[in-house]
């Protein structure tokens, strides 16, 4: 039987004999340990639907130095959630030095810093809610970056009616800026890879004419087809940046779009890049071709965010993509954002959330055997 640690509250379920067994790597084995120990499980509904989620899924632990955050999407696999896995594990010897574990330290970052973060914009119909922008743009106070999502998959729109949409959208939130007296907000597009080459080029043409673009992020979903992206804007003298996500969170080689010469920014992404210290590796390797760097949230909640701050904060990144708290009901800590921009500490865990939202022991069971699966995959080494 699993017991349940009175220092966490009461559980909303009751203790259940579980039949999962870690049998961890040798190296891994305490952290695993450490993790696995007081897991809950919890699924948090979100304000609206984003990346075609309505709630996101989390295993939580509290460890002896603090709680951690494992958190891959659900669909994926071992081999890509042992990415998430090594980040998690990496946190958990860091806080924990009494526990063995076999990764480099973690660069230090003072608990006091703080770091420029941008707003979040999901795909939202401006037209049949006018005020969706205003209403969305309080969550971020202070924020003069904005990212928008464009392209959103599911809808069923042709795409003259979806470009419609995105327009429409990106210039509710130029509006919004302009009536508060900010005339040169930072404006990003998203596009999730929900493009062909020739519908980003008509796209971005015509968000361009709104208005000057930070840049737009993985427009389309191969390297060659940014490339000839980057190729027929420049012909065109659009003045859009490409910037990359899934080609370097996703790739074997996170360098290989950098090289092909198919970005002018690299958003990185802490958990699934697999850790702190792996990120600020990736990004002074990018670094040396010129390509500018986004850290940015792969919908962590308020525990997972730390690391993506620590990451920030370490490697100068431009206004990171890591206020996605708000797009929770509820987070399960408290992280404000001040001036348009986050500390690197939350307030404590709120274990009302976590009893309120936690999933069935079946969930709880399923989460377990992933770790199992996923720890047999994690690299030890820092190459």
């Amino acid at each position: 039987m699993r017991s349940w640690p009175a220092s966490l509250g009461p559980a909303r379920w009751a203790p259940v004999a579980l039949t999962v067994v870690i049998h961890a790597p040798a190296p891994l084995a305490e952290l695993l340990e450490a993790l696995t120990a007081t897991a809950r499980v919890v699924r948090l509904p979100l304000r609206v639907p984003f990346r075609g989620l309505s709630h996101r899924e989390v295993l939580l632990s509290k460890t002896p130095g603090g709680w951690v955050e494992f958190s891959p999407f659900l669909e994926y696999d071992p081999q890509e959630s042992a990415r998430w896995l090594r980040a998690t594990l990496t946190l958990i010897q860091d806080a924990n030095p009494d526990l063995r574990g076999p990764f480099p330290p973690l660069p230090h970052v003072s608990p006091g810093h703080r770091v420029e973060v941008n707003a979040t914009i999901p795909a939202v119909d401006v037209s049949a809610d006018p005020q969706a922008i205003d209403t969305l743009m309080a969550r971020y106070p202070g924020c003069t970056t904005v990212k928008i999502k464009v392209a959103e998959r599911g809808g069923g729109q042709p795409f003259p009616e979806q470009l419609g949409a995105d327009l429409r959208r990106v210039a509710a939130v130029r509006q919004h800026y302009a009536e508060r007296g900010v005339s040169n907000p930072r404006i990003r597009v998203d596009a999730n890879a929900g493009w062909s080459v020739d519908q980003a080029c008509t796209a971005l043409s015509a968000l361009a004419e709104q208005g000057p673009l930070d840049y737009a992020e993985q427009p389309c979903g191969t390297t060659a087809e940014l490339a000839e992206l980057r190729a027929r804007l420049a012909r065109r003298q659009v003045p859009v940046r490409i910037a990359a996500d899934e080609l370097i969170r996703k790739a074997a080689d996170p360098y290989a779009v950098v090289r092909a010469g198919a970005c002018d920014v690299a958003v990185v992404k802490v958990a699934p890049l697999g850790g702190v210290d792996q990120v600020c590796r990736i990004a002074q390797g990018i670094a040396e071709y010129g390509v500018d760097l986004t850290v940015s949230s792969a919908l962590e909640t308020a525990v997972g965010m730390t690391a993506g701050l620590r990451a920030a904060a370490a490697i100068g990144s431009a206004a990171a993509g890591l206020a996605t708290g708000s797009l929770f009901c509820r987070d399960v800590a408290a992280r404000p954002i001040c001036d348009g921009s986050l500390p690197l500490e939350s307030g404590a865990v709120d274990m009302g959330v976590i009893n309120k939202y936690e999933a069935s022991p079946n969930r709880l069971t399923w989460w377990l055997n992933r770790v199992r699966a996923a720890a047999e995959h994690v690299r030890i080494d820092t190459e």
